[in-house]
């Protein structure tokens, strides 16, 4: 058999890399068929589409065997998720990936590199800190019911003229720059918008921004019908605009008649993890924060953030 080959993942690439991050995903997890892992959320397709560049397949005599996605938010890189199919187990397909996206993450100059991964996982584990990661706090994925008492939401980004989009953008890199140096989604906010993907939700004023939501939902985007809020922040130390975003989040949440929502916030974020908590969200998977270098990043008491690096 042939070495394989790591490359550029495609368009024409889509398909079979959504296939076999299902399978390889649905596999561990034991489910019946694993074909309907995370059901009918597009992880593949919308990391691809927010950044073609960031994402890779491996490839032996022209058939794809595995992939790793990833996405560069400013000065951090979040890597994952890392797929190989069950068939090609054991072959070291997963180094490969892995070793070639760290590359590209010190391309970018990223000042730190994150993954999500099983902490009950020995191989998991062992594998990422072969390449320097060091585990850090737990990543729970809360999720809940929207309930109806939730307040309605009011300012949304795509309802915004182009000016006005233009100035929320540099708010939003103001307001993560306070969070961690360099950090910057807006190349999230716009391909929300640019894509279908779902929508973000700003708190407080289009000239006095406090806080935002990216929220996927609906058929193209990585939550499918569950309201999947992929990042949110409010300013540090705001815990009380951090729990106004929540109930934004929700009343949008119950006007989609979505049947769930889901959250991840790492917790070393307290005050962020007690507040949704409180709010009746609660834990299914649990993950572990790995940093490259090892450092706290943004995992802080005072961050008030939500997100979700699978």
């Amino acid at each position: 058999m042939s070495k394989p080959v790591i490359r550029a993942m495609q368009d024409s690439d889509l398909d079979a890399a959504d296939r076999i991050h299902r399978i390889a995903f649905g596999t561990r997890f034991g489910l019946p068929d694993p074909l309907k892992f995370r059901g009918d959320a597009q992880i593949v397709r919308a990391r691809w589409a927010t950044e073609p560049d960031a994402n890779i397949v491996a490839e032996i005599d022209g058939t794809i065997i595995g992939g790793a996605c990833a996405m560069s938010w400013g000065s951090v890189f979040i890597l994952g998720p890392v797929f190989v199919h069950p068939d090609q187990a054991g072959r070291g397909l997963a180094s490969l990936l892995v070793r070639e996206m760290i590359a590209r993450a010190d391309v970018t100059g990223a000042s730190l590199t994150g993954l999500f991964t099983f902490p009950e996982s020995a191989t998991h584990l062992r594998l990422y800190e072969g390449f320097d990661f060091v585990p850090q706090a737990l990543t729970p994925i809360l999720t809940k019911a929207p309930e109806a008492r939730a307040q309605q939401v009011d300012l949304l980004f795509s309802k915004l003229t182009a000016v006005e989009q233009e100035s929320t953008l540099r708010q939003l890199r103001q307001l993560t720059e306070l969070i961690f140096p360099g950090l910057d989604l807006t190349r999230e906010v716009r391909a929300v918008a640019r894509l279908g993907l779902g929508e973000t939700i700003l708190l407080g004023a289009p000239n006095d921004v406090r806080g935002f939501a990216i929220c996927h939902f609906g058929p193209r985007g990585e939550g499918g019908e569950t309201f999947f809020i992929k990042f949110a922040a409010v300013r540090p130390n705001a815990a009380s605009d951090f729990g106004d975003l929540l109930d934004a989040c929700e009343g949008l949440a119950v006007g989609l008649h979505a049947p769930r929502i889901a959250a991840g916030t790492n917790t070393a974020r307290t005050g962020a993890y007690r507040i949704l908590r409180e709010r009746g969200f609660r834990a299914g998977l649990v993950g572990v924060a790995m940093h490259r270098p090892d450092g706290p990043g943004y995992n802080r008491p005072d961050v008030f953030a939500i997100d979700d690096w699978r």
